[in-house]
């Protein structure tokens, strides 16, 4: 395996020379930059001690969280044994010190403790009941074989970010998968992904439910090919039932663009899309926090990071937006430039904002109606 040394942040790696990098035997995905960007802010923001990438390929992830947040212990995890072995050399070219073996195990131990690990990552999350106080789950596709365990390892006031690259079932191409999946019917449209991602936080809500836990979230996203959610841990079973309190459907019309929100764990009507998480996408204190604090971090992809963050601070936090271009094709109507509409929303007494999840789509409070009057006046 011919291996080359990329910079990625603070970190620097080897990685397997490809052509494609879905012919890698050990995948690195440069494209994940922003991605790995994020959580280092957000770990230097709720500053958890033990820290977990449960599928880390080369360990750029996990690396990076040891180099450049106040995380003490970081766990670097792979089933693959080319992956754990790459994972070695990788850290010896970010951190001193002497690599200690154990059975399928190697432990760093200097200002930071860094743990390699060749494993199944369920198998090790059994093991590691309630220790971590962060674990970030970035498969390659859906993460819901890891859901469960990932629920159990962490600690039950801790910290769960997933993260979902299966953009087809969640964005309705294949609702039967997301069906099987993630246990939802999706709405294929142009709001594909603002669904996907409150069906993805909604599945969350739902297996914690089970251990008789509650969630708060963090921050939940859509970017490039895929979906994001962090959620904090609410420990008890009457935390639980306020998180499923927070899930509903979605009715949409796909002829006006006008759709309806209706909170419950079932349907009262036919065409439903869902079970949906109908709470906050954005813990506002937190999210602010970030945004600030990125600009001060020696991040991969800096001005993207914070651009994605400003937006989503900025962002009002309501379910589902109007995405002007769609509606203004269904209505035959002259397509109006996005401020100018949010303007008029504001001048009626409405909150308005862009969203992250369409360069095209106004989020307010406005009722649709209202809405369709504004973009025929201006």
């Amino acid at each position: 395996m011919e291996l080359v040394e990329v910079k990625e942040g603070k970190a620097k790696i080897l990685v397997p020379k490809v052509e494609s990098i879905y012919d890698s035997p050990v995948f690195y995905n440069p494209r994940m930059a922003l991605n790995r960007d994020i959580v280092v802010v957000l770990l230097n923001v709720l500053k958890p001690k033990i820290a977990l990438d449960a599928l880390s390929a080369t360990g750029i992830r996990g690396i990076r969280f040891a180099l450049e947040s106040p995380v003490e212990e970081v766990w670097l995890n792979d089933i693959s044994k080319e992956a754990y072995e790459l994972m070695k050399k990788n850290v010896l070219l970010n951190f001193t010190g002497e690599l200690k073996e154990y059975e399928k195990r190697t432990v760093l131990q200097g200002e930071k403790i860094v743990v390699i690990n060749n494993d199944d990552a369920n198998r090790l999350m059994a093991e590691k009941h309630r220790y971590f106080h962060f674990i970030d789950l970035d498969p390659f596709g859906s993460p819901m074989e890891f859901l469960d365990t990932s629920l159990r390892s962490v600690k039950k006031k801790g910290i769960l970010g997933v993260t979902a690259t299966d953009g087809a079932p969640l964005c309705g191409a294949h609702p039967k998968a997301c069906l099987r999946k993630y246990l939802a019917v999706p709405l294929r449209g142009e709001l594909c992904h603002e669904v996907g991602t409150r069906i993805l936080v909604g599945v969350i809500a739902r297996y914690a439910a089970k251990y008789d836990l509650g969630i708060d979230v963090i921050l939940a996203y859509y970017k490039d090919h895929y979906f994001r959610a962090f959620v904090r841990l609410r420990d008890g079973a009457k935390k639980g039932d306020e998180s499923l309190e927070k899930l509903g459907y979605i009715y949409f019309d796909e002829k006006t663009g006008r759709f309806e929100v209706e909170q419950g764990f079932l349907p009262t009507k036919p065409n439903a899309y869902g079970p949906v998480w109908l709470g906050p996408l954005k813990d506002e204190k937190i999210v602010e926090k970030m945004a600030e604090i990125a600009k001060s971090l020696p991040l991969a992809k800096g001005k993207q990071a914070i651009k994605l963050l400003e937006i989503i601070k900025s962002e009002l936090d309501v379910p589902f937006f109007y995405d002007t271009h769609a509606i203004g094709k269904r209505m035959k109507l002259e397509t109006k430039k996005i401020s100018e509409i949010i303007n008029a929303l504001k001048d009626l007494g409405y909150k308005a904002t862009r969203t992250h999840f369409s360069p095209t789509g106004v989020k307010t409070n406005a009722p649709y109606d209202v809405f369709i009057e504004v973009i025929k006046r201006i």
